[in-house]
């Protein structure tokens, strides 16, 4: 049988010779191989060494991935140290969720921002996780083992995914760490990434709101920006610096490395390169996944988001506690929603899919240019186009059932959980305890952010649009009969279904859970919203999922084979991997940009923006006037700029994405010059296509920060733990 041929061309062909700057998401360990040269020629002062290194101490020991527990290896967010005594920073939406838990309408500390004046103030925060990547280690060969080009697909996966375990268990074998094995190239090349994880992750400080995501949603993916988007944790250990769950008895963990913090600012072309955990970019679809995406996924998805958003903004605008509730969960449904829009908008600008079509043009020709070449990869491009063709109306259902069904009303989502506590049987007795308890848990959590007037309204609304914008046959059977029996009035049914069912009440739902017996799960079965719930996520299960699953598995062999192709093809290009939540370095300059005719944007914005948009009647405008105060004072300490003014934020030609939020902003000398928060919305299609034109970065500036810590929160005893440099 032949040996793994596209294989072993990938992994040969991993980088060409030509290194570009600004594009690409670098693995650190193959700097010295192929970026370092480039890196020091746009000005790096540094070696590769000194960013990654196994042996001694590097700037990658100073960077956090955080994560949750249950799935640490997938980073949300990264951060990074800036004190011997643990203590990080990161962006105000990273630790968003974290300070909503800790918020109630005495203590509202989004609103009011909070800073812990001791380490003794710090506040828990169950479930996240600090992970410290130790090492990384091409793997490609234990996972590709004894596979072929004529493995089938399914043994190859699972063959993969046996190898994959073994290597992870045999690495975590008599060790502390943590292993993740992980594909790249579309599953031509495989990575080990070892972690050392840490649980017991504090609340330090954050900034109010109207600092911290000041704007707001209208700002988000915007450019110029203003928003201190920055809070603090600090990493705890026991006693011998070693992770551990929470303890009282834990002490902050003494890092290896932390970094220098600068104030020498940025100036327009200056060198920058960022550390973080990009999660996922798509750099290498065809022209036909794009089309998919941008015709049909995208604007629907969009359309069911808006709506959501309408919904949410009303009844937060309307109360006080509501706002509370529904703050991040409004972020959450935001952010994808405004990136959508970004990346049709810059997709068409770029004319993403004519160019994707001419080079697949050039593919085909290259690909029947010799008899070897033509068996491996002519006609995978036709084979792939006819594939996306099949699945466009599975993806829409699929799209729906998530968007409208599953993430939809929150009872429905919540009422899912109970699947399990229903089916179980007399020969179930034993797990009963523990399952009751652990619903108890999650239903304690969940009416603690939960509206019922609200998600009545969500449950309405995307129902209706559910039912009028598929076909009956990728709709669930129950969301056919509520519209038959309520004559399409899916108002009246979310008034009587949620007024019957224990899932919108948590006295019903304590009551039943308070002396739950097996012979109650019928009373579950009955229940209008856990019936809606069930069809919905049988439906998806059953008829949209397996299907889904089985043209994916198609496209993505091809994917993996196209992209091996284009490997060859392109022998001087440099291949970068797309993101997948592993450690990457992304480098660039300090740039402005054009956005469109007549419009050219500065590097950088300053305090004097923030006043300029100051705005009382507007919830994401209005100033704390404590900074109205310090901007009118010129009160600005030794965080000003040359000329006097007070730095905000500044913009870059990095290649970053989602899991960068928080990422450190290195200058040529590696010392911390900001947080990346954000990119600008004429470049959002960067997951996509990537252009240095107009694709920027944003990054709060770091002074901004330590002006606010200092002379806005007073907490001017955390600036004595860092190690600051003119």
């Amino acid at each position: 049988m032949k040996k793994l041929s596209l294989l072993l061309m990938a992994v040969l062909l991993f980088m060409g010779t030509q290194v570009k700057a600004d594009e690409g998401m670098w693995i650190p360990m193959l700097l010295e191989k192929y970026n370092i040269e480039d890196m020091q020629k746009a000005g790096f002062k540094l070696s590769a060494a000194d960013i990654y290194d196994i042996n001694k101490a590097c700037l990658k020991d100073a960077v956090v991935g955080l994560g949750r527990e249950g799935s640490p290896f997938h980073h949300f967010c990264t951060g990074e140290l800036i004190s011997d005594k643990g203590l990080i920073v990161t962006n105000h939406h990273c630790g968003y969720g974290a300070i909503q838990n800790h918020s109630t309408l005495e203590h509202d500390y989004l609103k009011d921002g909070f800073w812990a004046m001791s380490q003794d103030e710090e506040l828990v925060n169950e479930g996240i996780t600090a992970s410290f990547l130790i090492r990384m280690e091409d793997v490609t060969a234990q996972v590709l083992d004894s596979i072929t080009d004529d493995t089938k697909e399914e043994v190859r996966q699972k063959m993969i995914a046996r190898h994959i375990k073994k290597i992870q268990d045999a690495t975590e074998k008599d060790s502390d760490y943590r292993a993740s094995v992980k594909a790249f190239f579309n599953g031509n090349q495989y990575f080990l990434s070892v972690y050392e994880i840490y649980k017991d992750v504090r609340l330090v400080g954050a900034p109010p709101s109207a600092i911290g995501k000041f704007g707001g949603d209208t700002d988000n993916w915007m450019w110029p920006r203003h928003t201190g988007d920055f809070s603090m944790f600090r990493i705890y250990a026991n006693k011998d610096n070693k992770p551990a769950s929470y303890s009282k008895e834990n002490v902050p963990m003494k890092p290896k490395q932390s970094f220098k913090i600068s104030l020498k600012g940025v100036h327009e072309g200056d060198f920058t390169m960022v550390f973080g955990y990009p999660g996922t970019t798509t750099e290498y679809l065809t022209s036909d996944a794009l089309d998919l995406m941008t015709k049909v996924d995208n604007p629907h998805k969009i359309k069911i988001r808006t709506k959501k958003l309408d919904l949410m903004r009303a009844d937060m605008d309307a109360s006080p506690m509501v706002r509370i509730q529904y703050s991040a969960k409004y972020a959450g449904v935001a952010n994808s929603w405004k990136r959508w829009q970004g990346e049709i908008t810059g997709l068409k600008r770029l004319n993403a899919i004519a160019k994707k079509k001419e080079l697949e043009g050039k593919f085909e020709i290259w690909a029947n240019s010799s008899d070897g070449l033509k068996k491996k990869y002519a006609g995978i491009v036709a084979e792939m186009g006819a594939l996306y063709k099949e699945l466009t109306p599975i993806s829409l259902a699929r799209d729906y059932a998530i968007e409208a069904g599953i993430r939809g009303s929150e009872a429905v989502t919540f009422a899912v959980k109970f699947k399990k506590l229903a089916s179980l049987a007399k020969k179930d007795q034993d797990q009963l305890a523990d399952l009751v308890a652990e619903l108890k848990k999650s239903s304690e959590e969940f009416f603690k952010n939960y509206n019922n007037p609200t998600d009545k309204k969500l449950l309405a609304a995307l129902l209706k649009m559910y039912s009028g914008n598929l076909t009956d046959e990728y709709l669930p059977k129950e969301i056919v009969n509520i519209r038959e029996k309520y004559n399409g009035d899916f108002e009246a049914y979310a008034e009587k279904a949620m007024s019957k069912s224990v899932f919108t009440d948590e006295n019903k739902l304590n009551n039943l859970l308070g002396n739950y017996k097996l012979s109650f799960g019928k009373r579950l079965t009955k229940d209008p919203i856990f019936v809606l719930a069930n069809s919905i996520y049988f439906f998806y299960e059953s008829e949209i999922s397996p299907v889904y699953s089985k043209i994916i598995t198609k496209t993505t062999k091809l994917q993996r084979t196209y992209m091996a192709g284009l490997m060859e093809m392109q022998k001087d290009r440099t291949f970068y991997p797309d993101a997948n939540s592993t450690f990457r370095v992304h480098y660039g300059k300090v740039a402005g940009y054009k956005a469109r005719n007549a419009v050219t944007y500065d590097y950088y914005t300053t305090l004097d923006g923030i006043i300029e948009k100051d705005n009382p009647e507007i919830f994401d405008y209005d100033v704390p006037q404590k900074l109205r105060d310090l901007y009118h004072a010129k009160d600005f300490g030794n965080y000003a700029n040359a000329k006097g003014e007070m730095p905000v934020c500044f913009a870059a030609t990095n290649h970053t994405t989602g899991g960068n939020s928080g990422s450190p902003v290195l200058n040529a000398n590696g010392e911390l010059i900001g947080l990346n928060f954000d990119r600008a919305w004429e470049g959002v299609m960067s997951d996509l296509m990537y252009d240095p034109e107009i694709c920027r970065n944003v990054s709060l500036d770091i002074r901004y920060v330590l002006f606010l810590v200092d002379k806005f929160a007073g907490a001017g005893y955390l600036l004595d733990e860092m190690n600051i440099v003119q």
